[in-house]
């Protein structure tokens, strides 16, 4: 099988199973596979795989065509310009998230007290640390499984993040100049209709926010000014139809500057707020 071949196959087997960019995923399962890179390929295109590159490629694409997601698969996501380890403790970091980050860095200075709730890969708290200089992170998270991929990940992209084990604020000490956090939002009967790369792959207690998905965020908000200085911030990812329930939540506790921003997308993605107005 050539390196042309490769892809064809790949591409057709993963579309058979209604694989969205199959093209696409045929292309990075053969350049994991393989170690090759897009030049290589246009100069080898025509040369034949190795036995041991067949064999690995012909792998990872039976996997994919089961729908484990491409990213468990490579083992590795990209977010805010930096690589991140996944595997099936955490959820994939996703652009949709990169706006929670986006927001937060507007007020972020350096000597800030930084909490990310509910970590889960650290994307958001290390995206944080990686840009602003002289901030104090944390991050915490219930799974002791998503903690230590979190460690790896401050690790390989070069920042100092305190991780702590805890169920929300339960083994949280301290106050915070901002708290952010991407909790589980999804409905309990929604979760069925997902598509199966994440509902069959991706953690079911990173997805679930119970019944009507807003849990996380009724604990969350009403405990978090406990753990604010006086004019904190606090920053949520949100699904797209849960803005209006969550700013009225943010309001009712006494935050002020309460506000919905959208993603690149249109959606509503992140409501934000401050402990009180500053003065």
């Amino acid at each position: 099988m050539t390196y042309r071949e490769a892809i064809e196959t790949g591409t057709r087997i993963l579309q058979k199973e209604n694989i969205a960019d199959a093209k696409i995923d045929a292309w990075y399962l053969l350049q994991m596979a393989c170690k090759i890179d897009r030049n290589f390929y246009y100069l080898h295109e025509e040369d034949e795989l190795t036995a041991e590159q067949q064999s690995e490629y012909e792998s990872t694409v039976h996997k994919r065509a089961e729908h484990v997601p491409l990213q468990y698969i490579i083992g590795e996501q990209e977010f805010m310009g930096l690589k991140f380890k996944v595997n099936s403790n955490v959820l994939i970091p996703r652009q949709d998230t990169e706006t929670l980050v986006e927001e937060a860095l507007r007020v972020v200075e350096p000597g800030m007290r930084v909490l990310d709730l509910c970590t889960g890969s650290g994307c958001i708290i290390i995206s944080l640390a990686k840009n602003v200089a002289d901030i104090s992170c944390t991050g915490s998270d219930i799974s002791k499984q998503a903690l230590l991929v979190a460690k790896e990940n401050a690790k390989a992209n070069e920042v100092e993040v305190e991780w702590e084990r805890s169920d929300l604020f339960e083994n949280i000490s301290g106050t915070f100049d901002l708290i952010v956090s991407n909790p589980p939002y999804i409905p309990t009967g929604e979760i069925p209709g997902l598509m199966p790369e994440v509902r069959d792959f991706e953690p079911v207690d990173a997805l679930d926010g119970k019944e009507d998905g807003l849990y996380f965020y009724r604990i969350i908000t009403e405990k978090s000014p406990e753990y604010l200085t006086s004019d904190g911030y606090l920053y949520f990812e949100i699904g797209y139809d849960q803005g209006e329930a969550v700013s009225a939540m943010m309001r009712q506790c006494g935050y002020t500057q309460v506000e919905v921003i959208k993603d690149l997308a249109g959606n509503d993605r992140v409501v934000k707020g401050r402990k009180k107005e500053h003065v």
